[in-house]
């Protein structure tokens, strides 16, 4: 057996095709406000890794159908598809409940949203936050997805994560009480990490108990402070052919029942400085597609 991939858990589930829309709520993070930091995780755009989400200026319902005129030459003609509400950029807890409640209520009250994803941190799910997304849960699935990257504290000090490693063990836990849909982001490549570190936190994250995973390449965007230390010449990033491998061994360590949501992801051309190879979306997904067996 092997695992799941997005698409065909969301098929098999859902018995029609989901097409995601990634919203930007307008919501900061403490890691920016001065709570923990002003200068955002290392990696991290200026849109909080929000690149390819909506216009923050207008509302959830707008996103959501500008999301779709983006999308309007993949959807089915007939009509016979759902939508993914993302909420993407930022971190998407981080905000009083009032507000939350507002955004994630209108959200699902789309007629098209067939269920909400929201990314965040651990150490902002608050027992409260948990309560409202118990409470949406109940109405129509939630997903939370959380930001862990590595297990590494080194690395974690380094990438300026800002929370140790036991708050993510909290935080799932709490999430599994509440019978919530967890997935984790794993960053593959991060600086000063070898490949055995890299798949210690898959392990790691595997055994935890999470739903799904994100696998996500390394990528220096320009205007970050991962950019100045790649041009200063402090690290290099993974070639196409280690970054496939390492997958593979991924898929190999992590069990059988848990759905890979990402295998690799996008750097936003326009402020992309490496690797050059991941440009090349297309080639990248079709050596993942020989090498791991897995169809997206």
């Amino acid at each position: 057996m092997r695992q799941k991939t997005l698409n065909e858990y969301l098929k098999s589930r859902y018995g029609k095709k989901l097409y995601k829309i990634a919203i930007d709520a307008g919501f900061s993070c403490p890691n920016r406000d001065g709570t923990l930091g002003d200068k955002g995780c290392i990696f991290c755009s200026g849109r909080g890794s929000g690149d390819f989400a909506e216009d923050r200026n207008k509302s959830v319902t707008e996103q959501i159908e500008a999301g779709k005129a983006r999308v309007a030459s993949k959807l089915p003609k007939d009509g016979d598809y759902g939508l993914i509400a993302y909420f993407q950029a930022f971190t998407n807890t981080y905000a009083p409940i009032v507000r939350l409640r507002q955004v994630y209520t209108e959200a699902l009250s789309h007629p098209q949203v067939a269920l909400i994803s929201i990314a965040t941190r651990p150490d902002c799910l608050n027992d409260e936050v948990l309560d409202l997304i118990d409470e949406i849960n109940k109405i129509k699935p939630v997903w939370v997805e959380l930001g862990l990257q590595t297990i590494h504290e080194e690395t974690a000090e380094y990438i300026r994560r800002g929370y140790k490693l036991d708050v993510y063990d909290t935080a799932v836990r709490k999430l599994k009480e509440r019978g919530i849909e967890t997935i984790v982001h794993v960053i593959l490549g991060l600086p000063g990490e070898s490949r055995e570190q890299m798949l210690k936190t898959i392990k790691y994250v595997g055994d935890s108990g999470v739903q799904g995973i994100k696998l996500q390449l390394l990528h220096v965007l320009k205007g970050t402070d991962l950019a100045d230390d790649y041009l200063a010449g402090r690290f290099n990033c993974l070639s196409m052919d280690e970054y496939v491998d390492i997958v593979c061994d991924a898929l190999r360590i992590l069990p059988d029942d848990i759905v890979i949501h990402r295998m690799t992801g996008d750097g936003d051309k326009k402020i992309l400085i490496a690797p050059e190879w991941s440009k090349d979306k297309k080639r990248v997904l079709n050596l993942l597609k020989k090498s791991t067996n897995m169809i997206y």
